[in-house]
């Protein structure tokens, strides 16, 4: 049965669309007291994340709640390095922690492609039930993380400000590097594939630290990697971001995915111009925006949605929206694109 609604499919491929179609990233989360009783009943985060049946609520609260255009099912980029050898667990207040990451060459034989199909079913599973309760209303988007970014935890072991251990295995250890992140590109690719067979619409690459390299370092241990998961999923859309990568827009232009996401910092006009005319462009309102009156949201939303035009663009935050947001301001942002007509 075809969708519903299908305004963010089309718009990422680039057709008309009667209006610009709006999600948010990290919409099933924390700023719902929905999601917070989920959550509550649970042990935590990565139990949440491993129960499909919990999974798919949360992934279904934000269409029910919210009225965005999509649902991106609720999982985190973490489980691929899990799947690969390295469990995780996350502390709370303080982040993801595996307990024994990466440290050279020597550990290389703790990494394996991941099995897709035993490992991340739970995943899988997720998606199939939320496509059965979905009903064809929005399309469903599936994500995992970009392998540089994967890298980072694998070798960082946590969250960092500067992921110094992992930058610094770029300059000391490339080949190891580099085969630790063709395995993750693997594992992603087979990952993304699964995701789409069970159900997934579009698919989102995420790399979040994209903007701690320095432009080298990113063509050769980021983008590259990135392409060969883009040229490898042809079966759906794909959209890229990649945080703070703004001196990279001409080459996320010439990837071979359908749309481009923008951090806050990016000028629109300008990443127009660099990524080019052919991409879907998505994002960028800064979520601190979210925390002025909702007049200044409403304001701040219509300058955006000015700023890009009537086509290829689907509407977001620059990053995924910060927890104590206000769910109404952000019912504020998406009533707002969903209203706006473009002259």
């Amino acid at each position: 049965m075809p969708l519903k609604n299908d305004l963010l499919l089309r718009a990422a491929r680039g057709e008309q669309v009667d209006r610009t179609p709006v999600w948010v990233m990290r919409q099933a989360g924390r700023i719902l007291k929905e999601y917070r009783e989920v959550r509550a009943s649970l042990s935590g985060f990565v139990e949440l994340v491993k129960t499909p049946e919990r999974a798919a609520e949360v992934t279904l609260q934000p269409v029910d709640l919210l009225g965005v255009d999509a649902a991106i099912i609720f999982s985190d980029i973490l489980t691929i390095p899990e799947a690969m050898g390295l469990p995780y667990e996350l502390v709370e207040k303080k982040g993801p922690l595996f307990p024994n990451p990466l440290q050279g060459p020597n550990d290389l034989d703790r990494v394996k492609v991941a099995d897709v199909e035993s490992d991340l079913g739970y995943v899988l599973e997720a998606i199939r039930i939320t496509k059965r309760e979905l009903d064809n209303r929005v399309p469903l988007i599936g994500f995992a993380g970009a392998p540089w970014t994967i890298f980072c935890y694998m070798v960082e072991g946590q969250g960092s400000k500067t992921f110094s251990k992992a930058r610094r295995m770029l300059y000391q250890e490339p080949g190891f590097a580099h085969t630790v992140l063709d395995r993750i590109t693997q594992s992603t690719i087979a990952y993304l594939k699964a995701q789409i067979k069970a159900g997934a619409n579009l698919v989102q690459v995420f790399d979040s630290w994209a903007g701690i390299l320095p432009p080298h370092h990113y063509s050769e241990f980021s983008i590259r990697y990135i392409r060969t998961i883009c040229e490898a999923i042809t079966e759906v859309p794909v959209t890229v971001f990649s945080k703070g990568a703004f001196f990279a827009r001409q080459e996320l232009g010439q990837l071979d995915c359908q749309t481009v996401g923008l951090d806050w910092n990016m000028n629109i006009a300008e990443s127009r111009q660099l990524i080019g005319p052919d991409k879907t462009l998505q994002g960028n309102l800064d979520p601190c925006a979210l925390y002025g009156s909702f007049d200044e949201v409403g304001k701040a939303t219509k300058d955006m949605l000015r700023a890009f035009g009537p086509t290829k663009h689907i509407a977001n935050l620059g990053h995924g929206v910060y927890p104590d947001t206000d769910p109404d301001k952000v019912r504020c942002f998406i009533d707002t694109v969903k209203e706006y007509q473009h002259t």
